[in-house]
């Protein structure tokens, strides 16, 4: 069996890792792991490969940034010629990122079967391009790996019922494998001179929240008003608005710590000690929940409906005053159910493939 893995976000490195490792050990089986380039600098792509003993990729498209069009289109252009050239039995792609949408694109115009994993998560906002991205992937792929009841059921209501499969969350296997390993290595802490339960994580990197200059004064002016330190690790997107929109002068005279991109041990490790997080990340939400750090989700909607429900996490948008009111005044949940599986996802994953093989 043949199978060609299609990544190019952090993320999906981190997904991706936990299957490869398992996909080692099966001797029938052939992994072709395929970098688009998405994510192209060290911090934010290299240095994962290396910390999560990822092999290196088969193939690099190098496509880098640009607009959706473009890059999807330059990402769907080159897999065609890997896909036509490796043969693949299944075409594995995860999560929602242009990366995903070109790889299950390229894959069933040519015939080969798509496997998602995370499919059928759903934020009922196509503004977002990863609302987009994930519910065209979802609709051509035949092997639908979802998270959660909740994804299952949305994939319901669209008509979406064979090839689907409820194996958990991936990256709640990741969390039990690396938390200790990174809570051990990682000197960020340290480093950032920060101590326990005594800062806030942020991070901002979605374009809802980056490209609107009324949203992202909104957000750092609330960030600047939190008695904690804040510690922000910088988007190159983010980065390079806060000189756009002239927002350096609420930076300077705050304790908004801001920081490079931070690897994968040292994001683990930073989260967990953190008095809570803010972010606009769909991952960072669901890693929280897993690490049970209370989350403030700068957006107007989530895909993780689960951890709202369950009082982990608050979605507030992008108003000062209710992210300022929210952290002041956040609880700490009781209970804390087992959502998202038993951390043995990548193991379910590849029965099912074996099986269908």
């Amino acid at each position: 069996m043949k199978i060609l893995t299609v990544v190019g976000a952090r993320p999906q490195f981190i997904k991706a890792s936990m299957v490869s490792k398992i996909l080692q050990s099966y001797s029938a089986i052939e992994e072709i792991m395929v970098h688009t380039g998405q994510h192209y600098d060290d911090n934010m792509s290299a240095i994962f490969f290396q910390q999560l003993n990822l092999p290196k990729p088969d193939y690099y498209l190098g496509v880098g940034s640009g607009s959706h069009g473009k890059q999807t289109a330059a990402m769907l252009s080159e897999l065609e010629k890997v896909i036509t050239t490796v043969h693949p039995d299944v075409v594995l792609v995860y999560g929602d990122t242009n990366s995903t949408l070109a790889g299950s694109l390229a894959a069933s115009k040519l015939h080969i079967p798509v496997a998602h994993i995370e499919a059928g998560l759903r934020s009922f906002n196509k503004k977002m391009p990863e609302e987009i991205n994930r519910m065209i992937t979802d609709h051509l792929s035949e092997y639908l790996f979802c998270p959660s009841n909740i994804a299952i059921e949305n994939l319901r209501r669209e008509g979406i019922e064979k090839g689907v499969y409820q194996v958990g969350d991936i990256m709640y296997e990741s969390v039990l494998q690396f938390k200790p390993y990174a809570l051990q290595q990682s000197s960020i802490l340290k480093d950032l001179s920060l101590s326990e339960n005594n800062y806030y994580l942020a991070t901002i990197h979605r374009a809802e929240n980056t490209d609107d200059p009324a949203r992202l004064t909104s957000i750092f002016e609330a960030l600047q008003q939190l008695e904690m330190e804040v510690v922000l690790p910088l988007h190159p997107r983010t980065k390079s608005k806060i000189g756009q929109f002239k927002l350096t002068s609420i930076i300077s005279s705050s304790s908004i710590k801001l920081v490079e991109p931070l690897n994968y041990l040292d994001m683990l490790a930073i989260a967990s000690k953190a008095r809570a997080i803010l972010t606009d990340s769909g991952g960072l939400q669901k890693e929280a929940y897993m690490l049970q750090v209370p989350c403030i989700t700068l957006r107007d909607e989530t895909e993780w409906e689960e951890t709202v429900k369950h009082g982990w996490n608050h979605l507030v948008g992008s108003s000062t005053k209710k992210i300022v009111e929210i952290v002041d005044t956040l609880p700490i949940p009781k209970e804390h159910p087992l959502l998202f599986g038993d951390g043995k996802t990548s193991e379910k994953i590849i029965e099912i493939l074996t099986k269908n093989f």
